[in-house]
C-alpha cells in the first residue's frame, strides 16, 4: 500500500509570484511550489515535497550502486584537521573550507569530500590483498563556503553529495572499477530522465589521472562544455587541447624593433601597427609558488587563469603586482617579450608554435619587436593549453569547429591512482606476500543539484514537470469543487493507494477549483485526476502533465490506466 499525502493536512505553500532573489528557473519554481525554503545564503530547509525528491533521487542511486557491488557506509561529516593536513588540501582548499575549533582548541573542518577518510577507513579494515577490490560510498551532506552562493540549490553552502570509492591492488583492478562506476552512473541519470553528456575534464584539487564529468544541458548551467557535431567529442573547456605544429621558420627577416609610443595593450599596439591582434604575442606575467612565470598566447586569445591554475596545482598562480615590477627592472610593464628574458620561465600556449613569427613587447619602454620567430629568437619552456576556448576552435579528434554550451555539473569520475594511498601509506600484503600499493578511484553525483538540474530541463510555463522515477508523487487527484467532488476523489485516492499507487490529492476546502488547477500545474506530478462536473455520473478526467492531454474515463476505467 503506497502514501495517500492529502494537501489539507500537507505543509505546503505555494506562491503565485517568483522570488524576488531568484535568477534561474529551478530556483523560482522550487520555491513557489513549496519544495524548499531559504534559511540563508546557500543553506536551505527541504520541505515534505522536496525530500520526497531528493529521497526519491537517492533511492535510485543506491539500487544502482548497489547493483554493481558497491557498499554503502556513512562517515561523520565533523572531521580532524590532520588527515587533510598530510594530503596538503587543508591548505589547497582555501577559503572554501568550513574550519571550526573545539573546546579544547583542536582544529576541525565540515567534509567537502571524502578521499582522506575513506583511505583511512580502508587503511584499518583491509590488510590483505583478499580483502580487495573494494567500492564503498555514502550519501550525504557536503559543505563548501562558497563566496557567491546562488541559483537556489544548485550552488549552495550545504549540499547532498553521493560519494564512492572504489579500492584495487592494480591500475587493471581501477579500470575495471572505473568502468563499472561509468556504466552505473549512465544507468542511473537515463532513470532520472535527465538528458546529460558524458565530456573529459580535468582532475583538479581532487588528484589524479582520468577523469569525466556527467553535464545536464542547461541555461542556468555554470559549466561550459565543447561539443564536436561532427564526431563524438566532448570536453570541459579546462580539458579541451590543441597540438602544436611546428611551421618553417626560416623565411622571416631578423628581429626588427619598432618604436611603439603609448601601446601598453595589444588592442593600441594592433591599431599603432595596422596588424591583426592575432599577430601579436601576448605575455602575461604570473607568480608560480612566487616565482615570476611568463604565460605567452596570441595577441587575440585570453589566458584561462583557471585553466593555467589546472595545469600547475597543487602550484599556488597569481597575477604579478606593481611591487613584483617594482622588484624586478629588467621586466617593463606592457612591453615584456619572451627574447632575453632572465630568470623567467617561459609557459606558451600551442598556438606558439616553433617556427611562428610574432610582433611582441622588445623590454624597453614604448617600444616593441617584429619577427620574433619561436625556436630561433626565443626558447618555450613548456607548452600547455591555457587559453580561453571559443566557438569555433578546431576538434582535437577531427579538426570540427567546436560548439559552446551551457551545463550543470550532475557527476563526476575520477582515477585517482596512488595520490591518497601514498599519503596514508595504504598497503595490503600481496599475493607474493609482499606489501602492495592500493590505488585508487573517486565518483561522485550532486543528489541535491540533480533535483535542481531535472527543474531547469523538464519544466514548462506552468511549473515543475517531474518525470515519473523521481515525482512526489505518481498522481494528482483534485478534487474540483463541492463535498461530492471532494468524496469521490478520496474514495478514488483510497482505491489508487491500497493498489501501491503514491496518491497526493487536493481535498482542501475553501480553496477555488482555479487555484487547485494552478498548484497541480506549479507541483508538477506526471499525472493529474480531477474529480469534477461528472463526478456523479462516477467519470473523472485524466491529464497528462507533460503533454497536456486529456481524456474522460470512469472511475473503474481512471484506476486501471494508473495501476497498469
Amino acid at each position: 500500500m503506497a502514501q495517500v499525502q492529502r494537501m489539507s493536512r500537507l505543509m505546503v505553500k505555494t506562491l503565485r509570484d517568483d522570488p524576488a532573489d531568484a535568477e534561474t528557473l529551478s530556483h523560482k519554481l522550487l520555491v513557489r511550489a513549496g519544495y524548499v525554503r531559504r534559511n540563508s545564503a546557500g543553506i536551505w530547509t527541504w520541505l515534505p515535497l522536496g525530500k520526497k525528491v531528493l529521497d526519491n533521487i537517492s533511492r535510485v542511486v543506491r539500487e544502482e550502486m548497489d547493483a554493481i557491488g558497491a557498499q554503502e557506509v556513512l562517515l561523520p561529516a565533523l572531521l580532524p584537521k590532520e588527515p587533510y593536513e598530510a594530503s596538503g588540501r587543508w591548505e589547497e582548499y582555501g577559503d572554501l573550507l568550513f574550519r571550526l575549533k573545539d573546546r579544547k582548541g583542536g582544529d576541525y573542518l565540515l567534509g567537502p569530500t571524502h578521499e582522506e577518510i575513506f583511505t583511512q577507513v580502508v587503511k584499518d579494515q583491509c590488510t590483505s590483498y583478499k580483502d580487495l577490490p573494494v567500492m564503498l560510498y555514502q550519501i550525504q551532506t557536503k559543505y563548501r563556503d562558497e563566496a557567491r552562493p546562488r541559483s537556489g540549490v544548485l550552488r549552495g553552502r550545504e549540499f547532498q553529495m553521493k560519494d564512492s570509492y572504489s579500492f584495487d591492488t592494480t591500475d587493471e583492478g581501477l579500470a575495471q572499477s572505473y568502468a563499472l562506476h561509468r556504466e552505473a552512473y549512465t544507468k542511473i541519470f537515463a532513470r532520472l530522465g535527465l538528458d546529460y553528456r558524458i565530456v573529459s575534464a580535468v582532475s583538479g584539487a581532487m588528484g589524479g589521472s582520468a577523469s569525466e564529468e556527467f553535464l545536464a544541458p542547461a541555461a542556468a548551467g555554470e559549466d561550459t562544455f565543447v561539443d564536436c557535431p561532427a564526431c563524438d567529442y566532448a570536453a570541459n573547456t579546462e580539458a579541451v587541447t590543441f597540438r602544436a605544429v611546428a611551421v618553417d621558420g626560416s623565411g622571416h627577416g631578423p628581429v626588427e624593433e619598432l618604436d611603439t609610443p603609448d601601446t601598453p595593450t595589444i588592442e593600441s599596439l594592433a591599431e599603432f601597427l595596422s596588424v591583426p591582434a592575432s599577430a601579436t604575442l601576448k605575455n602575461l606575467l604570473v607568480k608560480v609558488d612566487g616565482e615570476i612565470t611568463a604565460v605567452g598566447v596570441p595577441g587575440d586569445r585570453e589566458v584561462d587563469l583557471g585553466k593555467l591554475g589546472e595545469h600547475l596545482a597543487p602550484a599556488v598562480v597569481e597575477l604579478v603586482t606593481a611591487e613584483d615590477f617594482a622588484d624586478r627592472p629588467d621586466l617593463v610593464r606592457g612591453y615584456v617579450g619572451p627574447q632575453g628574458l632572465a630568470k623567467v620561465r617561459y609557459i606558451a600556449d600551442p598556438r606558439v608554435a616553433p617556427g611562428t613569427a610574432w610582433v611582441t613587447g622588445a623590454n624597453k619602454a614604448d617600444t616593441h619587436a617584429r619577427n620574433v620567430v619561436c625556436g630561433r629568437d626565443f626558447e618555450v619552456d613548456d607548452y600547455l593549453d591555457v587559453v580561453v576556448v571559443e566557438a569555433g576552435d578546431p576538434c582535437p579528434s577531427c579538426g570540427t569547429g567546436l560548439k559552446l554550451d551551457r551545463a550543470i555539473e550532475i557527476g563526476h569520475i575520477f582515477q585517482l591512482g596512488r595520490k591518497y594511498a601514498d599519503t596514508f601509506e595504504l598497503d595490503v600484503l600481496g599475493r607474493q606476500g609482499k606489501p602492495v600499493r592500493v590505488t585508487m578511484g573517486s565518483y561522485g553525483i550532486g543528489v541535491s543539484r540533480a533535483v535542481a538540474a531535472l527543474a531547469e530541463q523538464t519544466a514548462d510555463g506552468q511549473g515543475l514537470c517531474w518525470p515519473a522515477e523521481v515525482a512526489p508523487a505518481d498522481v494528482h487527484v483534485v478534487a474540483a469543487g463541492k463535498a461530492l467532488q471532494t468524496e469521490l476523489a478520496l474514495e478514488v485516492s483510497g482505491k489508487l493507494g491500497a493498489a501501491g499507487v503514491r496518491v497526493l490529492v487536493d481535498d482542501r476546502a475553501g480553496v477555488s477549483p482555479g487555484v487547485k488547477f494552478t498548484d497541480a500545474e506549479l507541483i508538477g506530478v506526471p499525472k493529474i485526476l480531477v474529480a469534477g462536473r461528472r463526478s456523479a455520473e462516477g467519470v473523472v478526467e485524466l491529464k497528462d502533465r507533460r503533454t497536456g492531454e486529456r481524456e474522460e474515463l470512469t472511475v473503474e476505467e481512471a484506476i486501471a490506466r494508473l495501476t497498469a
